[in-house]
């Protein structure tokens, strides 16, 4: 039987392993890249989300374009919906929460705010049933008779009404925290 005589290494092999590829010199100047094994700085961490000023502007604009849209809500059908303020809340909260990150105080302000959207929203809806009922502008109502709508808010509010309040207040509050994660 003959022997095979040991093969000469191969160009390229790195350390004797046939699978290792040597790696390109680097351009002149270039600096060399870590080898394997050599200390590598940390990557850099990604930016955290915590700007409470555009947090705030945020939950604000999302505040005033809910309180209008809910009082269209409650004027068009005549009714409050518990729906809708979980919405009101929710879209609060999530503004707050997605445009400011996870400030502790995004959460409370998103809560507040709602409370502030949902009573908005349903002064809007009786000045909108009282307007159509008066045969008058809703303009000429709410902005010269606010008194008058807010009296008759007082009037026709009932617990389910403060209900509505909460479930806003508390879909503001866990919708700011779970959009800043």
């Amino acid at each position: 039987m003959s022997q095979s005589a040991p093969q000469p290494p191969q160009s390229g092999p790195v350390d004797g392993n046939p699978f290792a590829k040597e790696a390109p010199a680097p351009a002149p100047g270039a600096p060399y890249p870590p080898q394997p094994g050599a200390f590598a700085p940390p990557a850099p961490a990604a930016p955290s989300r915590n700007n409470i000023a555009l947090g705030l502007v945020a939950a604000v604009v999302a505040a005033v374009a809910t309180a209008a849209l809910y009082g269209l809500i409650i004027g068009g059908t005549k009714h409050e919906i518990g729906w809708a303020a979980v919405g009101v809340g929710f879209v609060i909260g999530l503004a707050a929460g997605k445009a400011g990150g996870n400030n502790p105080v995004l959460p409370v302000v998103s809560a507040i705010l709602a409370l502030g959207a949902v009573y908005i929203g349903q002064l809007v809806g009786v000045a909108m049933i009282g307007a159509d009922q008066l045969h008058v502008s809703f303009s000429e109502l709410f902005f010269q008779h606010f008194d008058v709508v807010q009296k008759v808010w007082k009037e026709d509010a009932d617990p389910l009404t403060f209900v509505f309040f909460a479930i806003a207040a508390f879909a503001a509050f866990s919708g700011s925290k779970k959009a800043a994660q």
